[in-house]
């Protein structure tokens, strides 16, 4: 896997969760599995805009679904949101070792004024 495909993948699955309503699923898919129409319950938007937002979660590889007979279920892809948290710990490790940095200076001068 190239880092090219690591970055479009990225992009994908953050641009999928810049909507409120995608964002929503998520966290409704993270209590388990839902149908369409499950995911659909709490917002008065179309159905078709319901399975717009289940299309976008699932090319950004958020989100899988299976055939239960006549129910089609998605599910959450942890692994992809776990892609996710790791490329935004990977910076926020880096900001915090800068912090950590800078408060052993400022110890440091606060020592030499004493």
């Amino acid at each position: 896997m190239s880092v090219d495909d690591t970055a479009a993948r990225l992009d994908r699955a953050f641009a999928a969760l810049g909507d409120p309503v995608r964002r929503a699923m998520i966290a409704r898919l993270s209590r388990g599995d839902a149908t369409v129409n499950e995911l659909a319950e709490p917002f008065t938007i179309t159905k078709q805009a319901i399975s717009r937002h289940i299309q976008v979660l699932e090319a950004a590889g958020l989100i899988t679904r299976s055939r239960d007979a006549q129910r089609r279920p998605c599910h959450l892809n942890a692994a992809a949101l776990e892609e996710l948290t790791s490329w935004i710990d990977g910076y926020r490790l880096a900001a915090e070792h800068r912090h950590r940095r800078l408060d052993a200076v400022l110890e440091t001068l606060k020592e030499q004024e004493k």
